[in-house]
């Protein structure tokens, strides 16, 4: 009754010997008889572990296996976008090859299977990336299902010299390195699903064929608690948000009031509005990832002409103080109407040549490869492509040359402004007596000299920020937020005969209008 073995444990016995035997067969090994005993009477739990051991290796080997993750089902391609089943459209399916770390072609990879089914990014951008004949873009797979992402110079470097471009060694040891990547991301195993691309042929050309690949964004995720992303996504928004009501109100108290609207207030009027345009388009340049190439060039367009429009109107009201200081009878006068007309005539004239300039230069002037990243952000979709496509593609923003004839005109500016700065201050501190005009325009000239320093100021930042470091980039932020409250105090809140003019709308009655301005409506109230 003792010496009975378990039914479970004649059975494990049977296996191992049945094992033994096909392996006799295979391959031509013969155990001598005293090996035969011994395995008859060996122990059955002594079988079971042998059973489990082999067992358990061939669990291990199982799952072992390299995972690869295909978009469709094993017997579809994507087709114009969509799963699409390959025996329909008389396609072969996709089949990975694989490239080794150093650029080794065709490594045999046997034991691999195949995850179907797109990535999980959770809050990550998921974004598509082809990979097909002088592509931009190339699509590694390496032997551990690992994909990289290469960004190229040149769409066909990557076909004749592709060991030379993943050998890091190569590189370092000065190779050829105008073949080297713009950028390259790696993606893990479940960051990633690949798949044949093939798309129908327009008006009878060719389908195009190729890899597609969608990815998840290789960015770290930031949360927005986070300092440097509340700075730069959240209060920095809320700057210029606030900066564009502050410089609104500028402008209607000089719009509305018929006192402020001589020569000196319609310019005023007009600078503000100019920056009013530059900050909201800056604010369309700072998030970055819900924008397209297209609104980018718009938005840079947008800020670079309005800030030049800014700087020329100043220029022009520098002129104008610094001609009325020189000229003998300040009473022998054009209307402000008709003078208005000319300096627009100038500021606009100006501005719009130098815009035509700089847009020429930037679509065929600018060489391949030098766009300008002027700390608005990039993602991963944003790739720059050249070579024989149209000009208008791939224009992310502004390139550095296009920055370069927007921003010299406003250096020129600068250096004049201060030679008009020096030379009026010269003549006012050698007047001994002047008149309420010249009182006027020395106001006007005092206020000039403040907008002009404040503007020099956030323009200076404007260009320490794209450096790339983050405390010049927090300085811009800074700068830019503290623009619109000093205009708001140099422009209203220090001259006490505009906050009394803004006062006055708030009683019974409003002050009118007269030929020279609120110099004579109140030249006895001392309001200067």
């Amino acid at each position: 009754m003792h010496n009975q073995k378990p039914e479970s444990l004649k059975n494990t016995t049977a296996m191992v010997r049945k094992m033994l035997q096909s392996r006799q067969l295979t391959t031509g090994w013969h155990k001598p008889k005293a090996a035969t005993g011994m395995i008859r009477k060996m122990p059955a739990t002594v079988l079971a572990i042998i059973v489990l051991s082999v067992d358990g290796s061939t669990q291990a080997t199982t799952t072992s296996s390299v995972k690869i993750n295909k978009c469709c089902e094993k017997f579809e391609v994507v087709y114009d976008g969509k799963c699409t089943v390959a025996d329909t459209i008389n396609a072969t399916v996709w089949k990975p090859e694989f490239t080794g770390r150093k650029g080794e072609r065709n490594v045999k990879v046997d034991n691999y299977r195949f995850i179907i089914g797109l990535p999980d990014c959770g809050t990550k951008q998921k974004f598509n990336i082809y990979d097909y004949h002088e592509s931009y873009d190339k699509l590694i797979l390496f032997p551990d299902g690992q994909l990289r992402h290469l960004i190229l110079k040149y769409g066909n470097s990557v076909r004749n010299s592709i060991e030379n471009y993943l050998d890091e060694d190569y590189i370092d040891a000065g190779g050829d390195r105008s073949n080297a990547p713009l950028i390259q991301y790696d993606y893990a195993q479940g960051l990633y699903c690949m798949d044949r691309a093939i798309g129908s042929g327009i008006d009878g050309t060719t389908p195009m064929e190729g890899l597609i690949a969608k990815v998840c964004s290789p960015k770290e995720e930031t949360h927005w608690t986070d300092s440097d992303v509340m700075l730069r996504k959240i209060i920095n928004p809320i700057c210029h948000g606030l900066a564009m009501i502050i410089l609104l109100i500028v402008a209607i108290i000089y719009f509305v009031l018929p006192t402020l609207r001589d020569l000196v207030g319609n310019m005023v009027t007009t600078i503000t509005m100019c920056l009013i345009v530059s900050q909201a388009a800056d604010l369309v340049r700072i998030f970055t990832e819900f924008s397209n190439h297209v609104s980018f060039l718009i938005a840079d367009l947008f800020f670079y002409v309005s800030l030049l429009g800014a700087f020329f109107w100043l220029n022009a009201m520098g002129y104008y103080i610094w001609k009325m200081f020189r000229t003998r009878n300040v009473f022998l006068r054009v209307s402000d109407g008709r003078k208005y007309c000319w300096y627009s005539g100038y500021a606009w004239g100006c501005t719009g040549t130098m815009a035509a300039i700089a847009v020429f230069a930037h679509f065929f002037l600018d060489l391949p490869g030098r766009r300008a990243d002027t700390g608005t952000g990039s993602s991963v979709s944003e790739i720059h492509h050249h070579g024989g496509e149209s000009v208008f593609e791939g224009q992310d923003n502004i390139s550095w040359l296009g920055i370069a004839v927007f921003f010299t005109p406003i250096a020129f500016i600068i250096i004049v402004n201060i030679f008009f700065f020096v030379t009026t201050l010269r003549f006012i501190n050698r007047m001994h007596t002047y008149g309420r005009i010249h009182h006027k325009l020395r106001c006007s000239f005092v206020m000039f000299t403040l907008i002009f320093a404040t503007m020099s100021v956030a323009w200076l930042f404007l260009i320490l920020s794209w450096l790339h470091f983050d405390g010049l980039l927090y300085l811009h932020i800074i700068a830019n937020a503290l623009q619109a409250p000093c205009i708001l105090y140099i422009c209203v809140l220090r001259q006490k005969h505009v906050t009394f003019l803004v006062k006055s709308c708030f009683r019974d009655q409003v002050p009118q209008t007269t030929e020279w301005g609120d110099e004579m409506t109140y030249m006895n109230g001392g309001d200067y």
